[in-house]
């Protein structure tokens, strides 16, 4: 694998990384070698290390002492602690898009929940483009409200996030469709400009999957314990 802009590599490195820890392909505790990395692709050491430095800030890997990058561990306390700030930031990005957004806005946000309708008409095995469309649906928020810290804060979190989705995703049949059905109940709460509305759709979504991903890390821990 080859990367063109040299202005961006390490980014474009890092968002290689990050995709295979989100994905589970880098297990937790996975070490990440510089050297094994900058040789699958053909990029220079500095390159890799400043990439891993950008995956550490995004919560995705620790740098320990004599021992190198580590892909994190995905433990109960990371995903309240996520979990609570995410809930917290949503909410207010989205009852300030309701309070704020024009006709020609909502028209643009409605555009990307029919994307995730049409997809939903399928078997929605395509995880990847479901977490995007609704990151996209977030994005088209984030332009209305137009607020620079809040969109710094959930980029930051944005991977860690998309992390814990893909694990619930990729474990839970009805959950695509219950992502799917929450982006539409939001929808039509912005439309109305029911703030209360939106606060409780907000709020129920995402308590729903921090209990979901909480659940399967709590089997998981299970499974590991009888294998061992």
């Amino acid at each position: 694998m080859k990367f063109k802009a040299p202005e961006s590599l390490s980014e474009q490195i890092a968002q290689h990384l990050g995709k295979k820890i989100i994905q589970g392909q880098l297990k937790p505790g996975q070490r990440i070698q510089e050297l094994t990395v900058a040789r699958e692709l053909n990029v220079s050491r500095g390159s890799v290390r400043e990439a891993l430095l950008i995956l550490e800030r995004r919560h995705l890997i620790h740098i320990a002492p004599r021992r190198g990058a580590i892909v994190e561990e995905l433990s109960p306390h990371l995903v309240v602690s996520l979990y609570d700030m995410y809930i917290h930031l949503l909410v207010m990005l989205t009852v300030k898009t309701a309070l704020i957004r024009t006709p020609r806005q909502l028209e643009t946000l409605m555009k990307h929940v029919r994307k995730m309708n049409q997809l939903s008409r399928g078997e929605l095995t395509d995880l990847d483009q479901l977490m995007d469309d609704g990151f996209d649906l977030l994005d088209g928020c984030l332009e209305i409200v137009n607020n620079p810290y809040l969109e710094e804060t959930l980029e930051n979190i944005k991977p860690a996030l998309s992390r814990t989705c893909f694990v619930v995703l990729s474990r839970e049949k009805n959950i695509a469709n219950h992502t799917v059905q929450f982006y539409n109940d939001l929808l039509t709460s912005i439309k109305e400009q029911d703030t209360v509305k939106t606060t409780r759709i907000v709020k129920s979504y995402g308590e729903h999957q921090k209990r979901s991903v909480l659940a399967i890390l709590e089997e998981l821990a299970d499974a590991a314990t009888l294998i061992g």
